[in-house]
């Protein structure tokens, strides 16, 4: 055996005590090794024949064998029976092969540079078997969770490894029976009061997400009490649109990237929320979804809240970029909002204008959606016109107006 895999043998036991003193203290999770002794020297055994096994390995590049990876699944296994989460499994992955690598190092400048074929036999030996070794890990903490969780929850860790970028989401997509594909639409349903979710409404989203395919899970509580459902829906065979793309166009824009049973799925998740709610979605490749949920969640906060399932839809960059901009500038929102004070004496002009608009300004589709006679809808354009001094048909009329109307039933304004 060479100096260097032989000053890597001894060191093996320090290494690993060092492993788990690091473990206990910077991962409030593992907190528990301080008092329980028994976990403490499982970890620590654990840790010691990892060492052993990559010095003994390592010299010829011979790979794990079945009972070691076996070995390695078992500890994947412990771990998520003992409860610990994906955030503090993707940090335990982090801090190992940190120390590991540190380790290689230290043994290194112990040999004062060492051999230099000796570290490149190692580490050609470290990455490829430490890959296998990790995955080994997540498909043993994957095994306990598909035993152990309901299935809202698997999606629920789906969705938020896919967020997370963890590479835990193969297995957890195969746990649940999902496909992942190169590309996906983040959907966030925006809910001004969050829900007690339930064994009902906890039944009910499970059997939409698995009826649909989507991985699911709920946002952080907004204010006031709200809150959000948060949606990945796969978009399959997009990904040479998305590449074929000219640079300057938005994911967002393009039609081709809109799942077609986009509709649907909104429509029965929003039935089951039974609430007011208003939806933003954005498209991404799966590197970028972290991003992709962030444009989504600032465009469901400036889409209209609608309590009309029938009359909900998806919004898309292209449908509220107008109002996302006047958000970040307070002087033009007070503007905005000084013209809707203005449309509040005359009789359902919020109402008529958002008609008005979502018919693209045809008066007889408008007046049957509101259900009153075309010289009724004119009475209330004109009216419309008298108070703020614009014409809703004129182009400053739909630049202005349009964004009144989607501002106020947005719930901005409340």
């Amino acid at each position: 055996m060479g100096s260097l895999f032989a000053e890597l043998a001894r060191q093996a036991s320090t290494n690993a005590r060092r492993e788990v003193e690091t473990y206990a203290r910077e991962i409030p999770e593992f907190g528990f090794l301080e008092k329980d002794s028994r976990a403490r020297a499982e970890t620590l055994e654990y840790s010691m024949w990892f060492r052993r096994r990559t010095v003994e390995l390592s010299p010829d590049n011979d790979e794990l064998s079945g009972d070691d990876l076996g070995y390695i699944a078992s500890m994947g296994e412990l771990r998520a029976g003992a409860g610990m989460s994906l955030d503090a499994r993707q940090r335990v992955l982090r801090v190992h092969t940190a120390l590991m690598l540190r380790e290689i190092n230290e043994a290194t400048e112990a040999q004062r540079g060492g051999d230099v074929d000796e570290l490149m036999r190692m580490m050609a030996w470290f990455a490829p078997q430490g890959e296998r070794g990790i995955g080994a890990y997540r498909q043993g903490f994957v095994r306990v969770l598909r035993r152990r969780i309901p299935y809202t929850v698997q999606v629920a860790l789906l969705a938020r490894s896919l967020l997370n970028g963890d590479p835990i989401s193969a297995e957890l997509a195969e746990a649940v029976g999902m496909e992942l594909p190169d590309h996906w639409a983040v959907t966030v349903f925006r809910l001004p009061h969050r829900p007690t979710v339930d064994r009902f409404l906890e039944s009910e989203i499970g059997a939409l997400a698995k009826s649909h395919q989507v991985p699911v899970m709920w946002g952080p509580e907004g204010g006031e009490g709200g809150g959000e459902l948060i949606a990945l829906i796969p978009l399959f065979g997009v990904g040479a649109a998305a590449e074929n793309a000219p640079p300057p166009i938005a994911s967002d824009l393009l039609p081709d990237l809109t799942p077609d049973h986009l509709h649907d799925l909104v429509r029965d998740f929003a039935r089951a929320l039974g609430r007011p709610c208003a939806v933003g979605t954005a498209t991404a490749p799966q590197p970028e979804l972290a991003g992709a949920l962030d444009r989504a969640r600032r465009i469901s906060r400036a889409a209209p809240l609608c309590r009309a399932v029938v009359r909900l839809r998806a919004h898309t960059l292209a449908d509220v970029f107008v109002e996302l901009a006047v958000a970040d500038v307070p002087f033009v929102d007070d503007w905005l909002r000084t013209v809707s004070h203005r449309l509040e004496t005359g009789p359902d002009l919020l109402a008529t204008l958002d008609a008005y608009y979502r018919h693209d300004m045809r008066r007889g589709a408008t007046a049957t959606a509101l259900n009153v006679h075309t010289r009724t809808l004119d009475y209330r354009l004109r009216r419309v016109r008298e108070l703020t001094g614009i014409d809703p048909g004129s182009t400053r009329g739909v630049r202005t107006l349009s964004a009144v109307v989607t501002r106020c039933l947005s719930g901005a304004w409340r």
